[in-house]
């Protein structure tokens, strides 16, 4: 298998591939999971705790208020420790879970093995390539001016005949007549 040099966490996603995810959306999926499961989880822990402590409290409204920012700080601060444990996971996924054994071949480089190229062969594939476009291109090119010239050769043939069915002279005297009136005009 001859892959072109990668870097080693390029070539940790490419392996990821494989698996139909990539490690980001994995852990986007478990992060916005985490968040779903605190904030019901917090809600839950906050009435629990504003129905246990209303008995001892005289202002519930007070109570409610300062448990809800209780419960805003314990989230933020669960969310910041989540976010830190997450980067950690991704590493750990990339390295140990979604890693790809050197001995395994995956299934978009198996024409790579069957059809094993050295690189001399694919820089004379491409300088090869290279050559054909621009014959092509010199082609193409060469068919444009073709067309324009049948044109110019047409309009000639369609002026030849407008003036013998107007009765003039040979088309080729009167043709150079009038290039010799043209250049006179032009240097008088």
């Amino acid at each position: 298998l001859a892959r072109t040099p990668m870097s080693p966490s390029s070539l940790k996603l490419y392996e990821a591939q494989f698996f139909g995810f990539t490690p980001q959306t994995c852990m986007v999926r478990v992060y916005s999971a985490f968040q779903d499961f605190l904030n019901e989880l917090l809600l839950v822990v906050e009435a629990v705790f504003v129905r246990k402590l209303s008995g001892t409290e005289p202002n519930g409204e007070q109570l409610c208020s300062r448990a809800r920012e209780c419960s805003q700080k314990l989230q933020i601060f669960l969310q910041e420790r989540f976010k830190r444990l997450t980067c950690l996971m991704e590493t750990v996924l990339v390295n140990n879970v979604l890693s790809v054994p050197p001995n395994v071949l995956l299934p978009d480089d198996q024409p790579h093995k069957k059809y094993f190229q050295r690189l001399e062969e694919v820089l004379n594939l491409e300088s090869s390539l290279a050559e054909l476009q621009l014959v092509y291109q010199a082609e193409v090119c060469g068919r444009e001016v073709q067309e324009q010239l049948d044109g110019i050769l047409r309009w000639i043939v369609e002026l030849q005949a407008a003036w013998m069915q107007e009765g003039m002279a040979s088309f080729h005297d009167s043709f150079h007549a009038v290039i010799g009136e043209v250049n006179k005009k032009r240097t008088g």
